[in-house]
């Protein structure tokens, strides 16, 4: 019988071999010869994964007989996935025969990623923390000329991680890795309100990789935070796996949904600490991942089997109107405005194709209702699944205050082509109503002067 990741691997795009378990990084010299026969290695890390896998991948390489060059050490205080630190990666790359080892996390995979698509070369990564799904997802989040943007590249042809390092990892690496995992319970729900109304069907392979045993990966918050090997390794199947699926489907439809759309709107305003740290993506996707399951249980204690199809669709705007709309909500913010007008209109339907999308949901209600409801943890479960495993569970915990946090729900609607809960709830005309139920008296980031 195929085991999870051997179905995984037998859909994936880019990768083709991955091992996790104790003891795994010992085994990279191997998997190396497998994956690039005859190939050099050099391995790219930052001081911190030298030390805990980097030194152990290089034993490795020197017992299964590969040739390294020098490895490529970064050693900045302010590193980060930004566009002086690929320079500074291809200009020490581009002139070496040489198959890129990344040890690290995000910003080293994203990187090495990145440069050896632009070299046209294939890579290898060792994770050292649970931190994201990005491990095996295609594309690399970079930031270039202040703005995070995605950029297509494939996936590592080989992928390792030693649950053993990642456990012993800061702890607020994990919990980045939580807060990214948990959001796919609300971004599957959106999936489904997607499939409802035509905008997106449901992959069932894909669907399968990130939602089976997903909760499973997520029960036991306080022992990922504890350093827990076995529930760390759990978490980081479930991280792998939607990484896995995103290759699959070449989309990132299956493990992002409204959540990530904070993260996105968070990352073009380069959200950080006062210290100057960039807040991590994990723990900005907890935050929207709050919202959006908000927003779902909203949308549960509605009948929309007995809505007003006609005064929906009478009420709708025009385009021109739409776009009136957008220019007045991204007033002062231009980076927002050219994105939310390019997206709303790739996702903009007239009138009879908005009765088309509330004529499905109305006539699949009852059914899609008990889907949702099974599909998502309450909202009061995920705020103590967050705390617990040390990730941000209010958003002035990650320096977004409650009127910036509302600010940022105004793009929203907006902000990606992407179909979701919000964009059904914007269509029902019902923004407004959940806006008091999230900002207004007694909502639940109540603002007192509203």
């Amino acid at each position: 019988m195929q085991t999870k990741i051997e179905k995984a691997l037998s859909r994936t795009t880019d990768t083709r071999e991955c091992i996790i378990g104790a003891g795994a990084v010992k085994r990279t010299g191997e998997l190396f010869k497998y994956c690039f026969p005859a190939a050099k290695a050099i391995i790219v890390a930052d001081r911190n994964t030298w030390e805990v896998a980097g030194k152990q991948v290089s034993e490795s390489l020197r017992e299964n007989r590969v040739f390294q060059h020098e490895p490529f050490i970064f050693d900045d205080e302010d590193f980060y996935a930004e566009w002086t630190f690929v320079r500074r990666l291809r200009e020490h790359l581009e002139d070496l025969d040489a198959i890129a080892i990344a040890v690290g996390s995000g910003v080293i995979n994203d990187l090495t990623k990145f440069v050896s698509s632009e070299l046209t070369r294939g890579y290898m990564c060792v994770g050292t923390a649970a931190s994201m799904d990005g491990f095996t997802a295609y594309g690399a989040s970079i930031t270039k000329d202040g703005n995070k943007q995605t950029f297509d590249c494939p996936a590592p042809r080989a992928f390792v991680m030693d649950p053993e390092i990642a456990a012993a990892a800061p702890k607020e690496l994990a919990a980045s890795g939580y807060a990214d995992l948990i959001a796919k319970i609300p971004a599957g729900a959106d999936w489904m309100i997607a499939d409802c109304v035509g905008a997106e069907k449901i992959d069932n392979f894909s669907w399968g990789l990130v939602q089976d045993g997903l909760r499973e990966s997520l029960s036991d918050p306080v022992a990922v935070h504890s350093g827990d090997v076995a529930k760390t390794e759990a978490l980081c199947e479930g991280l792998l796996m939607s990484g896995f699926a995103m290759q699959a489907l070449q989309s990132s439809r299956p493990a992002s949904g409204t959540e990530h759309q904070f993260s996105h709107c968070w990352d073009m305003e380069g959200l950080s600490y006062p210290d100057g740290r960039h807040v991590s993506h994990g723990f900005k996707v907890g935050i929207g991942t709050l919202v959006s399951t908000a927003s779902l249980e909203f949308l549960l204690g509605k009948d929309l089997s007995a809505i007003d199809i006609d005064a929906i669709v009478a009420a709708w705007p025009e385009w021109e109107e739409m776009e009136e709309e957008i220019r007045r909500v991204c007033e002062g913010k231009p980076g927002h405005l050219s994105r939310c007008l390019k997206e709303s209109k790739d996702k903009y339907v007239d009138k009879e194709g908005l009765r088309a999308q509330l004529t499905a949901v109305r006539d699949a209600w009852p059914e899609l209702k008990e889907k949702i409801r099974k599909q998502i943890i309450p909202f009061d479960e995920v705020y103590d699944d967050l705390k617990l495993v040390g990730a941000p569970y209010e958003p002035e915990m990650i320096c977004v205050s409650r009127e910036r946090l509302r600010r940022t729900f105004s793009f929203i609607p907006f902000m990606r082509s992407r179909f979701t809960n919000i964009d059904l709830i914007y269509r029902l005309g019902l923004l407004p109503e959940l806006e008091e139920k999230l900002f207004g008296k007694g909502g639940i980031w109540e603002i007192k002067d509203l």
